[in-house]
């Protein structure tokens, strides 16, 4: 089992564990840093050191490659004064002898005050969170997400635009394999931004992604025609569903008439993110991938579009608009050393006053029952890539899902704890009574202490296997409420 973490731990595994107050906290002190030991000749690059953590040592765990990211927050360390110990390479790491993530944290917390680590499974940030009592940074984790590049991708939009509610951003590329897109559109939904995505063919925003953004962030949807599929336009606070009307915001689909005209609509686009093909994370065949260039550009609606880039790049952007004015992909880049600065400091309550240590706020997640799967038993993670299904992990890690309400219905959807990714069809069966039913409701009203009592099942065939019967109107209101008695 995993050892508890000490009281004021704090990690940043996804986006939402960071409230708004803290983003903007993170953006201040970043500021501050650019401000003080800035490049006077360079207003995005850091230039000097401080003096702030000189006996503290951050650990960089790589289990993949990685330049910007993880020289960034090496770079970050050793400029707020404190220094590093790496792993950058996990063919000469106990990696490589078949060692665990689980047993590696345990031990590098031994060695560091903070640790940032990337890893090829989805979830595995937040297994290393379990086994780590310092604080843990997600530098990438699977096709899940990378909290830290959203942070640079959000700075560098505030820095160009001076707010981040009511920009249009436009979204080109792998939306589906791509971690900083799924950190990127949850961010832009919460500061209130438009999100245009313009996947590649067959590259569209994973489902649970796509669902979330509807369900959870009240995101509304507007087909395309075809070029661009949908239009998220986030609400005011408090959640409350949009809707598409004002004087800035005027929707046309006269796509086949008289000079054609904007299919989506004729407010301008304030920046257009450009995201890789993710060949490391499918076995798709890439085809029709877009291309942001010159000519791409050219269109009215880009005139003032600032162009962002998470890095590295293929061909989907083109070199000759590196001198372009809306070009700020090195910006951005170079943002990641004063961000990550902010963020390592105030874990580490290096700031007077102002510190992350403690969750005080993070994203409002609903109150939802843990349901944690027996290992000989019952349901396992949708998602492949996940760290569930790594055998070295095996000893020290569960199918564990958050059960969360589905909007507007009396049934759940269960959500992986590490992964995040939703199983929407299940049986739930209860061991007492030996039946089992594809009413979710069972599960939505088990109580804590009830739940144990409970199993969860992929497919009927399971669950019959397993020695129970089905029963269609079972334990609507949970197992508590249940008598001995069983009809069929």
């Amino acid at each position: 089992m995993a050892p508890k973490p000490l009281p004021d731990t704090r990690h940043v595994i996804s986006i939402n564990d960071l409230s708004k107050a803290e983003i903007e906290t993170v953006f201040d002190v970043a500021q501050s840093y650019l401000t003080e030991y800035g490049d006077p000749n360079s207003h995005h690059r850091i230039a000097r050191s401080s003096n702030l953590a000189p006996n503290f040592i951050l650990a960089s765990l790589f289990y993949e490659p990685s330049t910007r990211t993880r020289l960034s927050f090496e770079s970050a360390m050793l400029r707020l004064g404190g220094t590093f110990i790496t792993s950058a390479d996990p063919a000469t790491s106990s990696a490589a002898k078949g060692e665990s993530l689980a047993d590696s944290v345990r031990v590098i917390a031994n060695y560091a005050d903070v640790m940032v680590i990337r890893h090829p499974r989805d979830g595995a940030a937040r297994l290393a969170a379990e086994f780590s009592p310092i604080p843990v940074i997600n530098g990438g984790d699977g096709s899940h997400e990378h909290p830290t590049q959203t942070l640079c991708d959000l700075f560098t939009l505030k820095k160009k635009n001076k707010r981040l509610k009511n920009l249009k951003v436009a979204i080109a590329g792998d939306l589906k394999g791509s971690r900083t897109i799924h950190s990127f559109v949850y961010a832009l939904a919460r500061f209130g931004a438009d999100i245009v995505p313009m996947p590649a063919q067959g590259m569209e925003l994973p489902p649970h992604v796509d669902r979330r953004l509807r369900e959870e962030f009240h995101c509304n949807f507007v087909p395309g025609d075809g070029s661009i599929d949908a239009l998220y336009r986030t609400p005011e606070e408090p959640h409350q569903p949009a809707l598409f009307a004002g004087p800035d915001f005027e929707l046309s689909f006269n796509v086949g008439g008289p000079g054609g005209g904007d299919p989506i609509h004729r407010k301008k686009i304030d920046a257009v993110y450009v995201t890789r093909y993710q060949k490391e994370r499918t076995v798709e065949k890439r085809e029709g991938y877009p291309k942001i260039d010159a000519q791409f550009l050219k269109e009215p609606k880009y005139s003032h579009a600032s162009v962002l880039h998470p890095l590295p790049r293929v061909d989907e952007l083109d070199a000759s608009l590196d001198s372009d004015n809306r070009a700020v992909y090195f910006e951005q880049a170079a943002y990641g050393v004063p961000v990550r600065m902010a963020l390592i400091s105030l874990l580490l309550g290096l700031q007077k006053g102002i510190s992350l240590r403690k969750f005080e706020g993070g994203f409002e997640k609903p109150e939802s029952l843990v349901y944690q799967q027996p290992l000989s038993v019952g349901i396992r993670c949708a998602n492949a890539n996940c760290i569930v299904h790594e055998p070295k992990e095996s000893p020290y890690v569960r199918n564990k899902f958050h059960v969360v309400k589905n909007s507007g219905q009396d049934t759940c959807k269960l959500r992986c704890v590490y992964c995040e990714t939703d199983i929407d069809r299940f049986f739930v069966a209860s061991k007492k009574n030996k039946w089992f039913t594809d009413n979710t409701a069972a599960l939505l009203h088990t109580k804590d202490q009830n739940i144990k009592d409970l199993l969860a099942f992929a497919e009927e065939a399971d669950a019959i296997s397993h020695g129970f019967h089905f029963r269609r109107h079972a334990a609507a209101r949970g197992p508590q409420h249940e008598s001995t008695k069983s009809h069929s």
